[in-house]
């Protein structure tokens, strides 16, 4: 994840301010780094999908429409909100809610923005496989559409096995609990680190040769089977390998839900 400038949380998780500043990024899956995004999940339609897959770029506006952000301040009054909420004493989130939309706006999408053709977002990245995703944003391209060229372009730079692992991880994740996920992210991460090579090819290409050329294996879409992916969701076949088991909260669910 990449997260700029501008963005604050409160100590209660409930909200999440953002700016001018902001920008987002989740460029993961295109450097073959593999793991469980379980709040794309939650995202509206199928944004999720789009943004995991392509690792596409948002600002602060963008960030407030599809629900990654819950409140949007400008900037140049962020240093008066921290010092209402430093005032503050109290742990209501009412109050809390109140206070930061004294300073909050509504700001509008750029035109450029993808959030505006979400409805071209859950044609395409509602298709079955990754390959059928290309192929119907492709049928878009001549529409002049810059976000979509972009895309397809991210898209067939990424590791193929990767896409095809996210794209599988972040359907399952819908229906599931945050516990559920956190476990299948676990699964996904320790198969890729002791199996996979993407994930290590990608580190050597974008952090130490900085050459952002990597050879990923396999190397294309259609060399990727179902078996190979569905190995990242199976327990390591390994005896000194534990599976994730998360400690048990009586004042708690297990199938928590995110706050989007």
């Amino acid at each position: 994840m990449v997260m700029g400038a501008g963005c604050v949380i409160s100590v209660h998780g409930r909200f999440r301010v953002v700016t001018d500043k902001t920008v987002f990024a989740m460029p993961e899956i295109g450097m073959g780094i593999l793991g469980d995004f379980f709040f794309l999940s939650r995202l509206p339609g199928f944004f999720g999908a789009y943004l995991g897959l392509t690792g596409a770029w948002l600002d602060g506006a963008e960030m407030l429409a599809c629900g990654l952000a819950t409140h949007f301040v400008p900037s140049i009054k962020l240093r008066l909100l921290n010092e209402a909420l430093d005032k503050m004493n109290t742990s209501d989130p009412a109050i809390i809610s109140a206070v930061i939309d004294e300073f909050s706006e509504q700001p509008p999408l750029k035109q450029r923005s993808a959030y505006h053709r979400l409805d071209i977002i859950n044609k395409c990245f509602s298709e079955r496989t990754v390959e059928n995703i290309i192929s119907a944003l492709l049928e878009y391209v001549k529409g002049g559409d810059p976000w979509i060229a972009e895309a397809v372009e991210s898209m067939k730079k990424a590791s193929p096995i990767a896409l095809k692992v996210f794209l599988k991880s972040i359907r399952e994740g819908r229906p599931q609990g945050l516990g559920q996920c956190i476990i299948r992210g676990y699964r996904i991460s320790c198969y890729g680190l002791q199996v996979g090579q993407d994930m290590f090819e990608g580190y050597r290409a974008y952090y130490l040769r900085k050459d952002r050329t990597p050879r990923w294996e396999p190397s294309r879409l259609e060399l990727v089977t179902d078996e190979m992916v569905d190995r990242y969701f199976s327990k390591v076949d390994d005896d000194e390998w534990e599976d994730l088991v998360l400690p048990s909260r009586s004042n708690s669910s297990t199938s928590v839900k995110a706050k989007l």
